[in-house]
C-alpha cells in the first residue's frame, strides 16, 4: 500500500470551549479601529497584516487575544468600543488635530475616556449639532457609506425668507458641482415667524452639501445645526456637551448599519 504523505495544507485554528479567547482576525482588526472586517479582508490578502511576526494572508484565520498583531508598523490592540453623542458648538473643526491650532472637537472630549476615538463623518467649523464619535471602525464606515443611506435632518436659519418656488425646485433636485443632490424632505419650519427657517431631510455625505443647495439658489445659510442622526436626536444634550450613548442607542445603530 502507498504510503499517505501527510497534508500541506496550513492548519487554521478553531474557537473551542478549551479556547473561548480565540477571534477571527478580520474581526480583532476591525475591533481595534482600523476598519470594517471586509476592509480588514483586503488588508489580509494584500499580505499586510502579521501576527506573532509573520505574515497571515488566509481569510478566517482565528487568532488568540495574546497574540501579537501588526498592521504596517503598527502593534494592534483591542480595545472597549466606546460610542460619545456630542452637541458641537460653533467655531469647532472637525479634526483630530490642526496645524493652525483652531480649535478641534477633539478637545471637547479629551478626557471622556481612556480608549482613542474619532469623529464620525464631519461637520463644518460653524455647524453645529449632532457628532458621533467612536473606536468601532466597522459602524463609523457603515454610518458614513452611501449605500446605507444613514437619516439626517438639519434646522437651517437662512439670510432671507425662502420662497415657495425655490423650496419646491430643492424639493425636485439640484445639479451641484460633484453631481445631481435630492433631498429626502424640505418644509418650513412651521413655528418660525418668517420663512427663513427651513428643516432639511436628507442621507448624503456630500461635503458642505445642504450650505451648496442654498448658495445655488443665491441664499446664505447664517446658522446650520444637525439636530438628528441615525435615529439620535439632541434631547438632554445642551450645545458644547456630550454624553456615552445607552445600550438601547448602541444596538440600534448596530441594527441600521446592518441593513443591506
Amino acid at each position: 500500500m502507498k504510503e499517505r504523505k501527510p497534508s500541506q495544507k496550513p492548519i487554521r485554528k478553531r474557537a473551542t470551549e478549551a479556547e473561548p479567547d480565540q477571534i477571527r482576525i478580520n474581526k480583532y482588526i476591525a475591533n481595534a479601529g482600523v476598519c470594517s472586517r471586509r476592509e480588514a479582508d483586503a488588508l489580509i490578502k494584500s499580505g499586510a497584516v502579521m501576527v506573532n511576526g509573520k505574515v497571515v494572508t488566509e481569510l478566517g484565520t482565528k487568532i488568540s487575544l495574546t497574540d501579537k498583531v501588526q498592521f504596517g508598523n503598527q502593534t494592534l490592540s483591542l480595545e472597549k468600543n466606546r460610542y460619545i453623542l456630542m452637541n458641537k458648538p460653533k467655531a469647532f473643526i472637525t479634526t483630530v488635530s490642526d496645524p493652525q491650532n483652531r480649535n478641534t472637537v477633539m478637545s471637547l472630549i479629551k478626557d471622556a475616556c481612556p480608549e482613542r476615538v474619532y469623529p464620525v463623518g464631519r461637520l463644518d467649523r460653524n455647524t453645529t449639532g449632532l457628532l458621533l464619535f467612536t473606536n468601532d471602525g466597522e459602524i463609523a464606515k457603515k454610518l458614513t457609506h452611501p449605500r446605507y443611506g444613514i437619516k439626517k435632518i438639519y434646522h437651517v436659519v437662512l439670510d432671507k425668507p425662502l420662497t415657495k418656488g425655490d423650496l419646491q425646485k430643492i424639493a425636485e433636485g439640484v445639479e451641484l458641482d460633484d453631481g445631481f443632490i435630492k433631498v429626502d424632505s424640505i418644509e418650513f419650519i412651521t413655528d418660525a415667524k418668517d420663512k427663513k427657517e427651513i428643516g432639511v431631510e436628507l442621507h448624503s455625505g456630500k461635503n458642505r452639501v445642504v450650505r451648496r443647495i442654498f448658495e445655488k439658489f443665491d441664499y446664505k445659510v447664517e446658522k446650520l445645526d444637525r439636530v438628528y442622526f441615525a435615529g439620535l436626536t439632541k434631547k438632554n444634550l445642551p450645545r458644547g456637551k456630550w454624553r456615552f450613548l445607552e445600550e438601547k442607542e448602541i444596538n440600534m445603530l448596530k441594527m441600521i448599519s446592518s441593513r443591506k
